[in-house]
């Protein structure tokens, strides 16, 4: 099994920051590109143009605004959830104690037919589910949705803004990581 990006150094360590510390997701994403992996990445999560308009829509981008750059009227949506963008890395801006928050994504095969099992490292203090647990895709180009459940699992003394996680979609050749990154600071 290989990954297309990686977050460990040439000595097989975790990738450091300008400052040498231990990096986070927020510093290397899904990791560094690793090109002759990443030619056959197995899945990816396809984003469209209408993903990345509602995404500016989230961000308070007004349908005026968008035409300045799109040449073309857009009507953003009545509402859009920032943590549905189809976007790998899942950020959870805000979590309550007792709340679960839900989010989804899509990814696309571009492989041969193959099954996907999940397999989660949830961040510190935090419930992660996944449904369905397994994505079985009999052609390349086909779609499959799976939805993420998050649940802070007690109140604690907040000692860090941030703690942090990965879901990996895995089969007999790829694995597919997804960094999961949940906000505590504001509960």
């Amino acid at each position: 099994m290989h990954f297309a990006a990686t977050t460990k150094d040439n000595t097989g360590r975790r990738i450091r920051d300008s400052s040498w510390k231990e990096s986070t997701p927020y510093d290397f994403g899904a990791g560094h590109i690793r090109p002759n992996r990443a030619a056959y990445p197995g899945l990816i999560y396809d984003l469209t143009t209408t993903d990345y308009l509602n995404y500016l829509c989230g961000r308070g981008y007004k349908s005026s605004q968008l035409k300045l750059f799109y040449h073309k009227p857009y009507t953003c949506p009545k509402s859009f959830n920032l943590a549905d963008f189809n976007y790998p890395t899942i950020t959870i801006p805000r979590i309550e104690y007792g709340q679960s928050v839900n989010v989804s994504r899509t990814v696309t095969n571009v492989g041969s037919p193959s099954v996907y099992r999940v397999r989660i490292e949830a961040p510190p203090n935090v419930a992660v589910s996944v449904e369905p647990a397994k994505l079985k895709f009999k052609g390349k180009g086909e779609k499959k949705e799976f939805r993420v459940s998050l649940t802070l699992k007690s109140k604690t003394e907040n000692t860090t803004d941030f703690v942090y996680g990965l879901l990996t979609w895995t089969n007999h050749k790829n694995r597919v990581r997804s960094p999961i990154v949940v906000n505590l600071n504001n509960f």
